[in-house]
């Protein structure tokens, strides 16, 4: 009991709403509202169940078909019927529209993408260093990564009010037909070319890997540079949102050299 309490609490800090029962979670879809993630009952296939899985692929929402135990164990109201959804905190934007930012501002692309963030409290740092450094928006995937939930509204300390976030369903695609465009991208990684010999200006996607793993191999291999970020100390590994915020600041100051 303990236990379910204790994650129950976790799902409230987490996400704005959660939406729980047939009907609402339907019509939480029709009304547009943004949803992450939708439990199922695994097995169910009665017509609202059929509709609201039908609904959850059109709407790119992730599908997690789960047992009977998982869902009571995620339940606040103990009235689940077999579905359970999670609404996210702010509704995402489209990548279009943070070009259309840069173009407004007569700057050229600054864009921050994110392979596999999981801490809610890392995306939100990132999203808040992404505004204060003149990016014109943040990428991420959806899946194996945090979406928009509340703590990452808090800890943006209101950046996501002003920060398009955009959700993709694969990077290296979404990286393929940016390139298309002109922007051509760097990751961050301890084995790279130092941050400060290569020419970070232009229009650019700026690739900040998972916590733990780092960049994955195939977003790596679609980046056109690898930048490293110096380091003095006896550790070789930097907070994934503190070598976000390094390596962004870079791009800074060679925009204002440039300039």
């Amino acid at each position: 009991m303990q236990e379910k309490s204790r994650q129950n609490t976790e799902h409230k800090n987490e996400h704005t709403l959660v939406i729980e029962g047939r009907n609402a979670v339907l019509e939480a879809f029709r009304s547009g509202r943004t949803i992450d993630k939708v439990f199922v009952l695994d097995g169910c296939q009665d017509g609202p169940v059929r509709t609201i899985v039908r609904e959850a692929k059109k709407h790119g929402s992730l599908l997690n078909f789960v047992e009977k135990a998982r869902l009571d164990q995620l339940t606040q109201t103990g009235k689940h019927q077999g579905v359970i959804a999670y609404a996210a905190a702010y509704d995402y934007a489209q990548i279009e529209d943070m070009l259309e930012l840069a173009g407004e501002r007569g700057e050229d692309p600054f864009l921050i993408l994110l392979d596999g963030i999981e801490d809610p409290h890392n995306l939100g740092a990132i999203i808040r260093t992404a505004n204060i450094a003149g990016a014109h928006g943040v990428i991420i995937p959806k899946r194996r990564a945090v979406g928009l939930t509340a703590t990452v509204a808090k800890t943006s300390a209101g950046a996501l009010n002003y920060t398009p976030v955009a959700k993709v369903t694969n990077l290296v695609k979404t990286m393929e037909d940016l390139k298309k465009k002109g922007i051509w991208f760097v990751c961050a990684d301890m084995d790279g070319k130092m941050m400060y010999d290569l020419n970070l200006t232009g229009p650019v996607g700026l690739v900040i890997g998972n916590e733990g793993e780092g960049v994955s191999r195939l977003v790596k291999e679609s980046c056109d540079f690898v930048a490293g970020i110096p380091m003095k100390g006896e550790i070789n590994s930097l907070n994934a949102s503190v070598a976000g915020g390094i390596l962004a600041y870079e791009i800074v100051r060679q925009r204002l050299g440039k300039a």
